[in-house]
């Protein structure tokens, strides 16, 4: 596919500084309206080496407010970001809400070079490639725009521009060994993108193929297309809006209840045994062995390099913090890190819902508690109406999907829900308020959750029943006892980690 294109394109100066005058402030007006859209964009640059991909981005920035975008150069990860789900270091570089950033190179160098090099089989390609594209998709339907460029030359240009480069002392420290290897084999390196681009050209993210031989035609190609997708988007957007102001006027039509509709009610919770409970004796020596093999095993992960991610859920006043601390106890302060999870803040709900949680998940040898998680997208946003009903439907398979790049990164992944039943809540929320040290853990808003017992009952239901997998399981943890609830998280997660290392 792409030997047949023809690279022989050109433009002339003159032409050139004709259609940027008539480009410049259209690229500047639209991007100032994306953002007041609050349209977050995504721009990635991909080719073969000295195609150009750091001057056409520097081009392309020009007309724009630096305020608003920011470029990433992807080179070969550190060994900080080695330490992490492959996916862990974009995650962490995506725009907030409103904002333009720019990757030369991206999330497909990496797959694209165990190919050229014959590093990586084609059954891990396609599931590497599977994971870029549920990532742009789930990218996509949060709402960010996605522009790709493929910058393509031919051997004899790369190779007569690696030459110019060396002959001038002021650049010659850019050309590499490794660069004219890749001239060599360019074949291979073809072959790889061509398979990138047939695997990934999608809807929700399409590559444009840049003829990249003449500057001039190639700067207008690409800055061409980024305004004519800018507008595209901008019309979208324009159109949604008058949509919804007009359907803001329009009576909303009576719906008749349902007659004769049967809820069946949980079948995960109702089966919970709440009754189960510990003496004070057998709790302090179940909890002292625990506690000591919790310590050896956390050295052994940190030697092994085996990162954890433990996430905690369960009801208001259902024992999430006491369990965190005798989990915690006998464990080096420096090798772990509880995450306390609240509403989203400002720069957070800028960002996917997931973006936050990708900032904390753990490199190897680490391990990452999270008090509350990122399953508050199918329970208290979803009954609260935090986001749409499509929002938390999808979201089963966007946090299964997380998950498991988590696992197939070698991390151990246990998710708890701490039961309780309502009478026991009520019990403790009433001993929390006699207590002048504990009275900062009860809020209206916890009272006001009560009385969405029964919803949340069934979000959590379906929540169980959907995420829970061999690779991230659920564990329901009868709770009503304290005593009973920590010495089972404790013992779940110690077992989990002896099998691992078996």
């Amino acid at each position: 596919m792409l030997e047949k294109i023809n690279l022989s394109k050109k433009m002339s100066k003159k032409e050139c500084k004709v259609l940027m005058e008539q480009l410049e402030p259209q690229l500047s007006l639209l991007q100032r309206k994306l953002k007041d859209y609050k349209v977050p964009v995504v721009i990635l640059f991909e080719g073969f080496g000295s195609s150009g991909k750091g001057t056409m981005i520097n081009e392309l920035i020009q007309p724009m407010d630096p305020r608003g975008f920011k470029v990433y150069t992807i080179q070969k990860p550190s060994e900080e970001e080695k330490m992490r789900p492959y996916l862990w270091r974009f995650w962490t570089k995506l725009p907030e809400n409103g904002r333009i950033h720019l990757f030369d190179r991206s999330w497909y160098t990496k797959i694209v070079e165990e190919r050229a090099e014959k590093r990586k089989n084609r059954e891990k390609t396609e599931n590497a490639y599977n994971d870029v594209l549920n990532f742009e998709q789930e990218l996509a339907r949060d709402g960010m725009l996605i522009i790709k460029f493929f910058l393509h030359i031919s051997k004899k240009e790369q190779k007569k521009r690696f030459q110019a480069l060396e002959d001038n002392k002021a650049t010659s420290w850019r050309v590499t060994e490794e660069d004219k290897k890749h001239n060599k084999a360019y074949d291979d390196w073809q072959e790889a993108f061509e398979e990138m681009i047939q695997k990934t050209d999608t809807s929700f993210g399409r590559w444009t193929i840049v003829e990249a031989t003449d500057r001039e035609y190639a700067k207008i190609k690409i800055i061409s297309t980024v305004v004519d997708i800018f507008a595209d988007r901008l019309a979208k957007e324009e159109a949604k809006e008058a949509k919804q102001a007009k359907e803001k006027t329009m009576p909303v039509p009576e719906i008749a209840e349902e007659a004769g509709k049967i809820s069946f009610g949980s079948s995960v919770l109702d089966a919970v045994d709440l009754s189960k409970s510990l003496t004070k004796s057998v709790y302090k020596k179940e909890l002292a062995d625990l506690q000591k093999r919790m310590a050896l095993l956390h050295s052994e992960l940190y030697r092994r390099r085996i990162p954890v991610v433990i996430g905690f859920e369960g009801w208001d006043a259902g024992g999430k913090g006491g369990a965190i601390h005798r989990l915690t106890k006998t464990m080096d302060p420096r090798g772990y890190e509880v995450i306390p999870t609240a509403a989203p803040n400002d720069i957070e709900k800028a960002h996917h819902y997931l973006w936050r949680f990708w900032n904390h998940m753990p490199k190897a040898g680490h391990v990452a508690i999270f008090d509350r998680t990122w399953y508050g997208r199918v329970m208290v946003e979803r009954i609260e109406g935090f986001c749409t009903e499509d929002e938390w439907r999808r979201a089963y398979n966007e946090i299964n999907r997380m998950e498991a790049q988590l696992a197939d990164a070698g991390a151990i992944v246990l998710k708890f829900w701490l039961h309780i039943d309502k009478a026991e809540q009520k019990k403790r929320f009433e001993e929390r308020m006699e207590n002048p040290n504990k009275q900062w853990k009860i809020t209206d808003e916890d009272w006001r959750n009560r009385e969405k017992w029964d919803e949340y009952t069934k979000a959590v239901d379906e929540m169980i029943l959907r995420t829970s997998t061999t690779y991230a399981p659920w564990i329901v943890v009868e709770g009503n006892d304290k005593l009973y609830a920590r010495i089972k998280v404790l013992r779940t997660v110690v077992e989990a980690i002896e099998k691992r290392l078996k």
